[in-house]
Parts: structure tokens; sequence; C-alpha cells
């Protein structure tokens, strides 16, 4: 799992049958500064990710990948790499808040 912010959005109107109806999102995974863990910092990547929670744009996400992504009761038939299994209210680092949804 990875943490992400919500960075677009993607529309697709030709796929394949079983993606129909299910959102795509545009994230970039977020990690720990290493220059200090005060902070979280981007990692200059993009995925796309399918959104199985209803997530918005510039929000903090909990991003599964890999074969686990289709572990969900809502992706287990889908042909994906990457789903939206959380959104993140704050983030601890050693026992410092480093993220919160509500800006503080």
């Amino acid at each position: 799992m990875f943490l992400a912010r919500v960075t677009g959005s993607v529309v697709a109107t030709q796929k394949v049958a079983s993606m129909t109806g299910h959102k795509l999102l545009v994230v970039e995974p977020y990690r720990v500064d290493d220059k200090g863990s005060g902070r979280l910092v981007p990692t200059g990547r993009s995925f796309v990710v399918v959104d199985s929670l209803g997530a918005g744009l510039d929000e903090m996400v909990l991003v599964c990948q890999g074969s686990s992504a289709r572990l969900t009761p809502e992706t287990e038939k889908l042909p994906i790499d990457a789903v939206v299994i959380g959104l993140v209210d704050t983030v601890d680092v050693a026992g410092k808040v480093v993220f919160s949804a509500r800006g503080g």
C-alpha cells in the first residue's frame, strides 16, 4: 500500500465491458521526506487507479497495488493493478502529524 494525492481523473469511453461504470483517477504517490520526517513529499510519479470510495481532487488516499488490488468485493473481477482502498484523515510519523485532511 502507499499514500497518494488525487491529481486528476481519466475518462475512457472505449474500454472492456467489466470496467464500465468504474471511476478512474490519476494519483501521485507521497513519501516521508528523507531530509526530515516532518512532512510528506511527492515522488514525481503518477498512477491510474480505480476509485472504489468516491475520492475527490486533492484528497490524500490509500492505494493498494498489484494482485491485491483485486481482493475487494468491488474489484475482484476487474483487470486492474491499483485501487483506492482508503480516504486518509491523518498521517502520524514518529509521534508527529505530518498530514491532516483538516489542513492543520
